[in-house]
């Protein structure tokens, strides 16, 4: 279910990221992510040429997709990180998305299961990934799957102003 992306997913990513874009604007989710400024289809695109893009599939169908890889945002330095990490030790998970369409499957739970084993595949002791503050719904999920909360970080997050960033992190291999 879960693969690396093919150059024709990426189209199929940028879909649900504008389809997170419009429920947001209408209020319906917050995730503090701006129309045109991210994510966007070139995010996915960025992330497919670097083969990061991995996306869930059934029938055909791309679902959900996350970007994973070694890179941490500059803002990840200003953490209280509790596990020590040197960078090729830790793994990091961005922009996970599923398509609104089929929420409540428990298919992002499925999607971060896949990161830790991935994860821990490639060696690496240490899982991060952000959230902004806003996104209330996303910090209940990673809490609830062991993930501890590293601090609050305001900056400006891919061109996204007065962001609130919330630093997630979990020893690969730690249970909930």
């Amino acid at each position: 279910m879960i693969r690396k992306a093919l150059e024709e997913d990426v189209a199929a990513v940028g879909r649900i990221y504008e389809k997170i874009l419009a429920r947001e604007a209408a209020g319906l989710c917050a995730t503090g992510w701006l129309p045109g400024v991210y994510p966007v289809e070139a995010t996915a695109r960025a992330a497919w040429e670097k083969g990061e893009l991995f996306v869930w599939e059934e029938e055909g169908k791309t679902l959900a997709a996350a970007i994973l890889n070694q890179t941490q945002p500059d803002s990840y330095a200003k953490g209280d990180w509790s596990l020590s990490a040197l960078p090729e030790e830790v793994m990091v998970l961005h922009t996970l998305v599923v398509d609104p369409e089929e929420k409540g499957r428990g298919i992002g739970r499925r999607f971060v299961a896949f990161y830790e084993r991935y994860a821990g595949e490639h060696g690496c002791a240490a899982l991060r990934m952000d959230t902004n503050a806003r996104n209330q719904r996303a910090r209940t999920l990673y809490r609830s799957l062991g993930y501890r909360e590293a601090g609050i970080v305001p900056c400006v997050f891919n061109g996204i102003p007065n962001v609130e960033l919330v630093l997630l992190e979990k020893g690969v291999g730690a249970r909930p």
